[in-house]
């Protein structure tokens, strides 16, 4: 079963691009991600099947390795459980199978925390245009793909479309404080850190990924999700080779098709988008699953989400 969009007997507080979320009551909120999947900002018509369990399980396995590292925002991610605190879904509970977390809810700080290991995406298109990243100077000489060291923070601002903008660490200063703007950049490094522990010995270098945190009573908490193919550039270490882009493990067989169709001049870059070949929903889907695997060491039970 693939789930493109949610309808469930709860206020419906946002649809994103590929998140529901649903008020439960105050301090509770029940994030279902879909199957959808978006590129270059276009969301497609097709959905890619287990891409939604994917992301909340990995992201509830990441959470569960941080357990005593700091404070997050999962109470369960098991449906059959989810199903008992909240009732009011109990009949939905094999829509919800692996692809529900029920949370705390908190208030979310407005800022991206994003760490950069090595330089890629638009890190790497401002330092080609300006020796820069978000208007402060890198070191001379990078290549694309290049390791990073230190690593770097480097916040963002959210947006609710379109992309999000790389800012400075003294403005996440001004719109936070000091003293949270600190806060937040160890968080993001520990983070970093636990995951590249994790991940470079299986065989998967996370280029950068990016993290949200909100406070709930003073204490601040990590949420959304958390080190998955859509917050995080996974790249196979074995094939890795600075001076050029990398392949990774996610939705990069779709952007490959969708780069062909706009060179090919059959797609503007804008919604709609093309219809997708089932061999390039199959691969996305697969790149997904490898992932996972690779990362939990376990494969994802597909049988349980049929």
């Amino acid at each position: 079963m693939t789930v493109a969009t949610t309808a469930l007997p709860l206020t419906l507080l946002r649809r994103g691009k590929v998140r529901d979320v649903y008020e439960v009551d105050d301090e509770r909120l029940l994030i279902v991600a879909t199957d959808r999947v978006s590129a270059f900002d276009v969301v497609m018509r097709e959905t890619v099947p287990f891409k939604g369990a994917v992301l909340t399980q990995l992201t509830a396995w990441w959470l569960r390795q941080l357990e005593g590292t700091l404070e997050h925002h999962m109470l369960s991610a098991d449906a059959d459980e989810i199903a008992r605190e909240v009732p009011a879904v109990a009949d939905a509970r094999d829509l919800l199978r692996g692809r529900a977390m029920l949370c705390r809810r908190t208030e979310v700080y407005p800022i991206e925390c994003v760490i950069r290991g090595y330089i890629s995406g638009s890190a790497w298109k401002e330092y080609q245009q300006s020796g820069t990243l978000a208007g402060e100077p890198l070191a001379q000489g990078l290549r694309e793909s290049d390791r990073l060291t230190p690593t770097i923070f480097s916040p963002a601002t959210k947006a609710e479309s379109g992309h999000d903008e790389n800012i400075t660490i003294a403005r996440v200063r001004e719109v936070l404080g000091a003293e949270t703007a600190g806060r937040l950049e160890q968080l993001s490094r520990t983070v970093y850190e636990i995951g590249c522990g994790v991940a470079e010995p299986r065989g998967i270098i996370i280029a950068d990924t990016k993290f949200e945190f909100g406070h709930v009573n003073g204490r601040i908490v990590l949420i959304d999700e958390v080190m998955t193919p859509d917050s995080s550039r996974f790249w196979p270490s074995a094939e890795y080779s600075p001076g050029r882009s990398q392949p990774s493990f996610d939705k990069q067989p779709l952007r490959d098709y969708l780069d062909g169709e706009r060179h090919a001049g059959r797609w503007d870059g804008d919604a709609p988008p093309p219809p997708l070949p089932e061999h390039v929903v199959l691969a996305t889907s697969l790149r997904y699953l490898n992932a996972f695997e690779r990362i939990t060491g376990t494969s994802l039970d597909t049988t349980a989400l049929s």
